[in-house]
């Protein structure tokens, strides 16, 4: 890991804030699309049989449980650019140590270094 980083620099800014707003803008466009894999599954007795409607239930709560977790990383991508604004972005939380390009390349919205996160 390297120290040699201003956190003031635009060096973290322009490294990394257009990757982060490429992967909001991807995760919210996946979002909309797959909103009706989501919808509640409604009871047709005549037209689908049980075991469809199980299929279709599973799968609308799988959907359901993948948005939670695409929600997740839209507010960890949110927090990393309000820490970009801050000029907090590439610092740990804990320590006060710069992250490490090697680990925020991984994963930009990480907030603690390697030792913190251990």
């Amino acid at each position: 890991m390297t120290n040699e980083v201003d956190p003031h620099s635009d060096e973290l800014k322009s490294r990394y804030l257009a990757g982060i707003e490429d992967d909001l803008r991807a995760l919210r466009a996946s979002s909309a699309e797959t909103a009706g894999d989501r919808r509640p599954v409604e009871l047709d007795q005549q037209s689908v049989g049980r075991l469809s409607r199980m299929d279709a239930m599973q799968q609308q709560a799988m959907a359901s449980a993948q948005e939670t977790r695409r929600n997740g990383r839209i507010r960890a991508l949110e927090a990393a650019i309000h820490r970009i604004e801050a000029e907090e972005f590439g610092w740990c939380i804990d320590c006060g140590a710069f992250i490490g390009f090697r680990r925020l390349d991984v994963d930009p919205t990480a907030i603690r270094c390697r030792d913190c996160a251990t």
